[in-house]
């Protein structure tokens, strides 16, 4: 999805393929509302949709300052904020749309876990999304806000248009569908259904490792195979992190209401309650396979440990014998003192017999074990 992170809030380097998510804090003593920028971070685009049934414009590279001209009584305003470089931008963004400063921190402090705030006159909805899957199949995920304010709504994500919120401005664009012909409510919830949903491809991608993962730990259970194990449920966590609180954002969301949601829209983020929990179930579903990965991968380990030991057993009980008859007749005795000290010492095809006694034992034992089937 879209970030990696470190422990101390900063991303793990582009080799590291996770999406292990530790939540940030701040350093004990600092003030409320500090801001943790990191460096790399973009600076803040700022992009507007403004519609209604019969209108619709679209305006990019703006400043907060000016997104206020489009804001209407008669229209819906989509403010969309891709970036989180430059403090003076998020700072006056928090001014210009009123945003508490504890809640522009949790904006700005990614990642966060996921939390719905009410504050009265505005919604405050903060979630991660999948942003988007590698080539090399790694997911990366990318924290997005929602305010949601009357006729008006703002988002602001980690990375500018590095969302998975195209399909939305297309219908937007081309009036498809229903959003232009409600309010900023439903166009909130159209988005976090589109956040919700877009977890469902990545639940056929793990899927499909999990299987890939289970033919490789039969024929090849390696380190490196132990290591894939580990990762995949590492991943499925992390997942299940992001998306369980949203479950419970949206329960509260549908019990209690809110003011600026129209109880037909409640409706809706029925759906998408629905959709968490059948993500959560899938979830659960993948981390017992996963976990039954690695009991399979010790039972393979187990089972070709067995055989060598087996091989190694059966090989010990055939030369046990050819070594007690080396052993026998490795004794120093002398054959001249008595007729009973091996006479055999003295036989011209002594030790001709010795050798094919030796090896007739050998074969003798080499055929009863395969018939047992032990060398198979």
């Amino acid at each position: 999805m879209i970030d990696k992170y470190s422990s101390s809030g900063d991303r793990f380097p582009d080799s590291r393929p996770d999406i292990l998510l530790n939540y940030t804090h701040s350093d004990p003593g600092s003030l409320p509302g500090t801001f943790r920028i990191d460096k790399s971070a973009q600076s803040p685009e700022i992009n507007l949709i403004d519609y209604n049934s019969e209108y619709y414009q679209y305006a990019n590279h703006l400043t907060p300052t000016e997104c206020v001209t489009y804001l209407s009584t008669e229209t819906v305003s989509w403010v969309d904020v891709g970036g989180l470089g430059d403090q003076a931008t998020l700072k006056e963004l928090g001014e210009v749309f009123q945003l508490h400063p504890l809640t522009l921190a949790d904006i700005v402090n990614v990642p966060q876990r996921p939390k719905l705030e009410d504050h009265q006159d505005q919604l405050v909805v903060i979630v991660q999304m999948v942003s988007s899957v590698s080539k090399n199949r790694e997911v990366w995920l990318e924290q997005v806000s929602f305010i949601l304010k009357e006729n008006c709504l703002l988002t602001v994500q980690e990375k500018p248009q590095q969302d998975c919120f195209n399909s939305v401005r297309d219908r937007l664009s081309k009036s498809k569908g229903t959003i232009r012909q409600h309010q900023a409510d439903y166009l909130t919830y159209v988005l976090w259904d589109t956040v919700i949903d877009s977890y469902f491809p990545v639940l056929e991608m793990y899927g499909e490792k999990i299987e890939e993962l289970e033919e490789l730990v039969l024929a090849q259970p390696s380190k490196v195979t132990l290591g894939k194990i580990h990762q995949i449920k590492r991943d499925l966590l992390s997942l299940r992190r992001s998306i369980s609180p949203q479950k419970d954002m949206l329960r509260t969301l549908i019990r209690d209401g809110h003011v600026l949601i129209e109880e037909r829209t409640i409706t809706y983020f029925k759906d998408c309650y629905e959709h968490t929990i059948q993500i959560i179930d899938t979830l659960e579903i993948y981390r017992e396979l996963a976990s039954s990965l690695m009991d399979l991968y010790l039972s393979v380990v187990s089972n070709k440990m067995n055989e060598v030991m087996k091989l190694l057993a059966v090989i010990s009980t055939i030369f046990i014998p050819l070594t007690f008859i080396a052993g026998l007749y490795g004794m120093n005795f002398n054959p001249n003192v008595s007729r009973w000290n091996m006479p055999e010492l003295n036989w011209a095809w002594g030790y001709p017999l010795c050798l094919g006694v030796m090896l007739a034992i050998a074969i003798a034992l080499s055929i009863y074990f395969w018939r047992k089937g032990w060398l198979s």
